[in-house]
C-alpha cells in the first residue's frame, strides 16, 4: 500500500508584503486504493471572501426557517408524504417512527426508492448537541425501511445513508434530516471501491480496509480513534476539507449492522461532529459506501465519509469549484494529519 505525496513550491512577489519574494508549498496526493488525486494548499483558507463582509444575523435565518417547517413535529403529518400500502402494509400511518426519527418517502426523489428521515424534533442543533441515541433511532428506522423495501422489491440491493447539514452542504431544509436511497446497481464511486478492493485482495491477498486501519494505526499520523466496531481515520487524499473516514472492522454493509455496531457507529459519528464543532465548523456532508444487502464480500468493508463545508452564515463562498466538478481533483485547505491531531481529543474513551 503506497501513500504517494509530492510537494511543489510556487514563488511570486506578494503585494500584501511590499512585493517581497514569497514561497508557497502545494502537496499533490493520491489515494492508496483508487488513485484519486487531491491538492493541499493551506494558504487558500486565508484568501479574501468578499461575500462574507456582508453580515446578517444567522439566528434570524434559523428562526424564520422554523415557521411552517415541513419536518417539525407539529407540521410533519400534514406536510410530508406517506408510503403506499404495498410497502408499509403493517403501518397504517404510512411512515416509520423510531424515537424522534420519522421516515417517509422523499417528495422530490432522485432514486427509485428514496426516503427522508428526521433526526430530532429540534429544528436546529449545534454539532455538539447531537447525541448517539438520535443516530441510533435514525439508523433503526432506516433498517426497518430497508426490510420493507426488500420485501416489496428484491432488486433494490445497495443502500446509501446520506446526511447533508445546513445550506452550505446542499441541504434545502435546515431541520436535521438524512436521505436514504436503495439502488439496483452501485453508484459509480461505490462500484469503483468494490472493484478496486477486489483487485487489491487478488493482488496482495489482503483486505485493503483492514490493512489500511492497521497501517494508519501503526503510523499514528492520521489515525483518530476506534471502538469495538469501527475505526476513524483522516483521509490521506481528501475529497473535501477535514475528510474523515469511519470504517467498519467486520461488516461489508449497513444491513449487517447489529445493535452493537449501530451504537458504535453512532458514537463515532457524534464524536466527529463534536470535533468539527471544536474546529469552528457547523455544516458538513456524510455519505456511506455499503455492499449489496444480499452479499458479504470478503474484500470490502462498510465505510462512511464526512467532510466539513463552509460555515453557515448569511452569505458564504463555496468550497468546491471547477477542479472538483470537472477535473476530479479536490483542492484542500486542511492537512489530514492536523485534522487527525485536532480530532483525536474527541475519541479519548
Amino acid at each position: 500500500m503506497e501513500f504517494l505525496k509530492e510537494t511543489v513550491k510556487v514563488e511570486f512577489l506578494n503585494p500584501l508584503r511590499g512585493f517581497k519574494r514569497e514561497t508557497k508549498p502545494i502537496e499533490y496526493r493520491s489515494d492508496p486504493l483508487t488513485g484519486y488525486r487531491s491538492r493541499i494548499s493551506l494558504d487558500r483558507a486565508k484568501r479574501v471572501k468578499q461575500a462574507q463582509k456582508i453580515k446578517i444575523n444567522v439566528s434570524d435565518i434559523v428562526s424564520h426557517s422554523a415557521d411552517g417547517c415541513y419536518f417539525c413535529r407539529e407540521n410533519i403529518d400534514g406536510a410530508t408524504s406517506k408510503f403506499v400500502a404495498e410497502i408499509l402494509s403493517e403501518n397504517t400511518d404510512g411512515r416509520i417512527t423510531v424515537g424522534q426519527s420519522i421516515l417517509f418517502p422523499n417528495l422530490y426523489p432522485f432514486a427509485e426508492h428514496h426516503a427522508v428521515a428526521t433526526i430530532t424534533d429540534c429544528h436546529y442543533l449545534e454539532l455538539d448537541e447531537f447525541t448517539p441515541d438520535m443516530i441510533v433511532d435514525n439508523l433503526t428506522a432506516v433498517q426497518k425501511y430497508t426490510v420493507s423495501i426488500r420485501k416489496y422489491d428484491a432488486g433494490a440491493r445497495y443502500p446509501a445513508w446520506i446526511w447533508n447539514y445546513l445550506p452550505p452542504s446542499g441541504a434545502s431544509i435546515i431541520h436535521p434530516h438524512v436521505q436514504i436511497a436503495l439502488e439496483r446497481t452501485p453508484m459509480p464511486e461505490l462500484a469503483d471501491l468494490l472493484s478496486e478492493s477486489e483487485g487489491y485482495l487478488r493482488d496482495t491477498g489482503a483486505n485493503f480496509w483492514q490493512e489500511l486501519i492497521a497501517i494508519e494505526k501503526e503510523s499514528g499520523d492520521r489515525f483518530i480513534g476506534e471502538n469495538a466496531s469501527v475505526a476513524v481515520i483522516a483521509t490521506f487524499s481528501p475529497r473535501g476539507n477535514r475528510d474523515v473516514q469511519i470504517i467498519s472492522k467486520r461488516v461489508s454493509g449497513i444491513a449487517d449492522f447489529d445493535e452493537k455496531h449501530v451504537r458504535d457507529f453512532a458514537d463515532a459519528v457524534v464524536r466527529v461532529l463534536h470535533g468539527y464543532k471544536k474546529m469552528g465548523i457547523n455544516s458538513f456532508n456524510l455519505v456511506t459506501y455499503s455492499a449489496a444487502i444480499d452479499e458479504h464480500p470478503g474484500h470490502f468493508r462498510f465505510s462512511a465519509r464526512m467532510i466539513s463545508r463552509p460555515v453557515f452564515q448569511s452569505l458564504y463562498t463555496n468550497d468546491s469549484g471547477p477542479m472538483e466538478r470537472f477535473y476530479g481533483v479536490s483542492i484542500i485547505e486542511a492537512v489530514p494529519e492536523q485534522v487527525a491531531s485536532d480530532m483525536r481529543k474527541c475519541f479519548e474513551y
